[in-house]
This record gives C-alpha cells, sequence and structure tokens, in this order.
C-alpha cells in the first residue's frame, strides 16, 4: 500500500533539484497491513503538532522561520510550570543554576572543540571583525565559570545546571515539530568530579532521569550506550575510562541496555535513553 509523498533534495543537498519521494508498506497478510495502516490513523490523531494548535499550546509560522516555535499564552504557562519544576529538582540535587550568553566569539567554540566538529550546524557572523557564533550548546559558559576561580578537590563534585535555549542550522526537509526545530530550551548540566566520584555521579543522573520519567508517566523507553565515534578528541584512554564508568553505572544500576558503536558525541561516550511515542 503506498501511504504519502514527500518533497526530497537529490542527495540531502538543498541545491540540488528537489524529487518526490514515494512511500509504501507491505505485509504478508491483508490483516497485518490493516492493523499497520490503522495504527497510522490514530498516530496522526495524537500528532502534536496537530494537538498543539488545536489547544493553543504552539505555533509554526513560516513568515518568522521554519522550525521556530513560538509559544501561546497556554504553552508559555505550561512551559514555564515544567521549567520550574526541573529548576526545583535540580536545586534539590545539590545543582547550582548558571545561565550564559547566547553568543560568544568563535576563539572559544574553536577552543571546545565545537567549530571543528559541528561548524555546519552553527549560525556564525560578524561583529565589527570579530566572529562571533550562535550557541548550539552550552557546554563553554559553564566551564568558563568553573575556570573564573580557585577550585580545591574539597570543592568537588560541583555541579551546574541551566534552562539554555540554543540553535542549530537544521536542514529544512528533517524539521519535525516541537521534535526536530532550529531553536529550543534544554535542561543541561555539567559536573566537575574527581576520577573516583564519577561512578555515583552517574548513577545519580540516571536516578533523576528515572524519576523525571515516572513523573511525566513514561513508562516505555530503551537505554543505549554510544561508544567513541571515528571524528572525536580527546585520548583513547580517556575515553575508555569514561565508557568504562558508564558501563559500570548501568550494571550497578541493573538496566538493560544495548551497544550504540561509534554513536558517542565527539567530545565523550553517552548513555542514551529513548522514549517510546503515544503509539
Amino acid at each position: 500500500a503506498l501511504t504519502h509523498v514527500a518533497g526530497a533534495y537529490w542527495r540531502g543537498n538543498e541545491k540540488n533539484p528537489m524529487l518526490q519521494r514515494i512511500y509504501g508498506t507491505a505485509f504478508t497478510t491483508q490483516q497485518e497491513l490493516d492493523k499497520h495502516l490503522k495504527l497510522i490513523e490514530e498516530a496522526k490523531k495524537r500528532d502534536h503538532r496537530k494537538l498543539g494548535k488545536e489547544l493553543g499550546f504552539f505555533i509554526i509560522d513560516e513568515s518568522a522561520g521554519a522550525g521556530l516555535i513560538i509559544y501561546q499564552p497556554k504553552g508559555a504557562l505550561l512551559r514555564d510550570i515544567i521549567e520550574g519544576w526541573e529548576k526545583k529538582e535540580h536545586l534539590s540535587r545539590g545543582y547550582q543554576l548558571a545561565i550564559g550568553p547566547h553568543i560568544m566569539k568563535s576563539d572559544i567554540w574553536i577552543r571546545s572543540g565545537h567549530y571543528d566538529y559541528y561548524k555546519e550546524l552553527m549560525y556564525i557572523f560578524d561583529i565589527e571583525g570579530t566572529e562571533y557564533a550562535i550557541r548550539p550548546m552550552n557546554c563553554p559558559a559553564h566551564m568558563l565559570i568553573y575556570k573564573s576561580a580557585l577550585r580545591s578537590y574539597r570543592d568537588l563534585p560541583i555541579r551546574y545546571f541551566e534552562l539554555g535555549t540554543v540553535y542549530r542550522r537544521e536542514k529544512s526537509g528533517v524539521l519535525h515539530g516541537l521534535l526536530r526545530v532550529r531553536g529550543f530550551t534544554q535542561d543541561d548540566a555539567h559536573i566537575f568530579c574527581l576520577p573516583e566520584q564519577l561512578t555515583d555521579e552517574i548513577k545519580a543522573i540516571i536516578d533523576f532521569v528515572l524519576y523525571a520519567l515516572k513523573v511525566f508517566g513514561f513508562k516505555d523507553y530503551c537505554v543505549g550506550l554510544s561508544t567513541m565515534p571515528e571524528k572525536h578528541i580527546g585520548a583513547d584512554k580517556d575515553w575508555e575510562r569514561a565508557t568504562e564508568a558508564l558501563r559500570e553505572s548501568l550494571e550497578e544500576k541493573k538496566m538493560k541496555y544495548d551497544i550504540n558503536e561509534g554513536e558517542g558525541a565527539f567530545y565523550g561516550p553517552k548513555i542514551d535513553i529513548k522514549l517510546k511515542d503515544a503509539l
């Protein structure tokens, strides 16, 4: 059965001609096909883009730009409630609130590694002969806060968090409602700790994440340990130590997980928790 059509640029390059992509599906029995098509129709009813507009939560106005969310009063109030909960929970766990600028000199992004590994997704511009970039991540500002004063090992761990709005130069073809956008606010935290504190900090983060999933009603999820990609920074021994700390933490929490080979960030391995949507 043919399901829908969509436009697509040849080889994903917007400079190439626009082509038509035809989607279809097939099953071994008519019963399985009917079940699948019914599931698609039910999913359309629950599409957050449709519900967001109907409930007056948010709009995406092409005159403002694709992938840029405008929150209406009801949506802004709901977001404020969620962010208030986020702040309260972080503070109760020993995190300190931080706020970084939305733009910084490109030199900072070069030092952090983002410029070499993430440049194609960054908005870069000039101010009085100096190159700046709109932040795609919050990391460098938190590092600068830590660097701004002398620290003792007795001060550690130090936990900074920010509900930071970031901007990424996503291609128009991959944008999708609130799930893939060009500007979004993320709950972002950075913890400075001793090597021997690492596993305990990771386990505390896992507990926090699982608690948040429970509060918001997410029960169906899968966990993955994403390892060193081909393009990365840092010494292999540091990657091995970090990956082992993540692995040890997952196993001590008795969590089932898959290994996602080569799918870590350029700056480190990570634990991915992927949620199942309504259907």
